[in-house]
């Protein structure tokens, strides 16, 4: 007969998270495929039109490994929305410059990802959004309890952060 499971006594907060977690990263995939790109690639859009910045900086910004980095960056040059170019300050290093057209994606892409980020938070009563947003922002902002990951023996594979 087996042994019944442990009662538990605090919400599993890690499940409820990582569940919600998977379930807005599939409904922003879902519509972002509306202009035809993925939340990653918005992201580096997003970030590389705030100032001149490298691949390697961009990557460290929206959590992507350099391999990825490099797949995102070919994919947004393929179609035209991004480019390798010198920096302005440092010959040898390469920012990653937004198009024309790459900026047009952003600016899509920031309605799409509001309106994702809208729906999510307008399915909880009215009264419950600010005090959610503000318990949420808490928990991850610089100091909170959640802001920054522990080192551990077995480390944890992570899933980007949302920086939009």
């Amino acid at each position: 007969m087996p042994t019944p499971a442990p009662k538990r006594h605090v919400m599993d907060l890690s499940g409820q998270l990582a569940h919600a977690s998977h379930v807005l990263a599939t409904r922003m995939a879902a519509a972002f495929a509306e202009i035809g790109i993925t939340p990653r690639a918005f992201c580096v859009l997003f970030h590389a039109l705030e100032a001149e910045r490298t691949q390697i900086q961009l990557a460290e910004i929206a959590d992507i490994d350099k391999t990825t980095m490099v797949v995102t960056v070919d994919e947004l040059e393929k179609a035209g929305l991004a480019e390798r170019r010198p920096s302005a300050t440092d010959r040898r290093a390469r920012i990653i410059s937004v198009t024309p057209a790459g900026e047009q994606a952003v600016a899509k892409g920031t309605k799409i990802s509001d309106r994702v980020h809208r729906e999510a938070l307008a399915s909880l009563p009215e009264e419950e959004r600010e005090i959610f947003a503000s318990a949420l922002l808490r928990l991850v902002d610089d100091g909170g309890h959640l802001s920054t990951p522990m080192e551990s023996e077995r480390p944890v594979r992570r899933a980007r952060r949302p920086r939009q």
